[in-house]
């Protein structure tokens, strides 16, 4: 398993460091605090009834690592707690909230389930509520840019759990019999929901699995952000150079529940939190920037993470100020051109707003 920093902040190796900038590695660390507490605040609002649901990352925001190899060009399929990546690329804090809460303020005037966060600027692509089917999506949006001959790639992101669906083989062995320039990213957080890794497969590591496919598969520290990003820039070059897919295994574990309507504490030992509290990747990097890198102080942290949550709760206020989206946005942006049965629905559903006087809002009653 590639492992770059140990869990006190220290390199494993000199020889394993990657060169990355002073700039970049501040970016990195800004996107795991802002990450952080953003899952902490937004599991605040879903428990207080202002928004209908929401995955945290906690414990795992160290996949940050895995934006950085990447071009504005690519292309990025998530899963469920991906956000870091998004955030990191450029997805505005504006919109990352604006869609939890569905209102006016959403860009994807509130069509989508909350956590699809999407952003076409950045080829971030809504998350597929069915399990592991950005695995097949991913590979067919890599294999069209092979045929362009551009030098686009694209990266997908899924639990252990999505090893087991149909979707995960059908786009590994299209990305390998064909060579697609794809990176599957595999987050080994060992629960899928409740069902534990050794439930899941009989293969010792997910990283395996990629061998019968014909391809590289490699695992990584998944509390480390520069053994990912090693793992996945190594990845991404090959790709880039003709030399097909990789499959990435980020070895991690969920601190948090599976979302906001789960309680891991029915199906987690205790003393998993305890151990794995121990590798916590925010603190593992802050000790490595501050002792090692020398661009980082205690000081610096506690302002940063002040002026983050400044930030988040004025983001909060001014999105929460939304209204519902309006009723005729339903029928906005599904054609490029409006056909005429949309246009007499939506006349038709005008007309019965204007008779009722209002409809109900129920978006906040998401059944998840």
């Amino acid at each position: 398993m590639i492992q770059v920093l140990k869990p006190d902040g220290s390199l494993v190796d000199k020889a394993l460091e990657p060169k990355i900038s002073e700039v970049d590695l501040k970016k990195l660390y800004y996107t795991m605090v802002l990450t952080h507490l953003l899952d902490e605040r937004c599991l605040n609002l879903q428990r207080q009834g202002k928004i209908g649901f929401y995955v945290t990352s906690t414990g795992q925001e160290a996949i940050v690592g895995s934006a950085l190899p990447f071009e504005k060009e690519d292309w990025i399929f998530p899963a469920y707690r991906e956000h870091a990546v998004g955030l990191f690329r450029g997805l505005p804090l504006k919109v990352f909230i604006a869609q939890l809460f569905g209102n006016s303020e959403d860009i994807l005037k509130g069509r989508q389930m909350p956590n699809h966060f999407a952003y076409k600027p950045i080829n971030y692509v809504s998350i597929s509520s069915p399990i592991a089917t950005q695995v097949a999506q991913a590979a067919g949006v890599a294999m069209a840019a092979k045929i362009r001959k551009e030098k686009r790639v694209a990266i997908c992101y899924f639990g252990d759990g999505g090893t087991s669906e149909n979707d995960f083989h059908s786009g590994m062995n299209f990305a390998g019999a064909f060579k697609a320039p794809c990176i599957f990213f595999c987050s080994n957080n060992q629960y899928a929901i409740s069902v534990p890794l050794e439930k899941q497969t009989a293969q010792t590591t997910i990283a395996d699995k990629a061998i019968a496919y014909g391809f590289s598969g490699v695992r990584v520290d998944g509390n480390d952000v520069l053994a990912i990003y090693k793992g996945v820039k190594e990845a991404v070059d090959r790709a880039r150079e003709g030399q097909g897919p990789t499959l990435v295994e980020a070895y991690t574990f969920r601190m948090g529940a599976h979302s906001s309507s789960d309680d891991n504490s029915k199906y987690c030992p205790p003393e998993k939190f305890k151990e794995w509290a121990k590798k916590d990747p925010i603190q593992r990097f802050k000790a490595y920037l501050i002792t090692h890198k020398k661009i980082w102080s205690e000081d610096q942290d506690i302002k940063l993470h002040e002026e983050i949550k400044n930030k988040i709760s004025d983001t909060i206020a001014e999105v929460s100020k939304g209204k519902p989206p309006a009723l005729s946005t339903l029928f906005d942006e599904v054609y490029k051109e409006k056909p005429l049965h949309l246009q007499w629905q939506e006349a038709e559903l005008l007309d019965e707003a204007k008779r009722k006087g209002q409809f109900l809002d129920s978006s906040e009653a998401f059944p998840l």
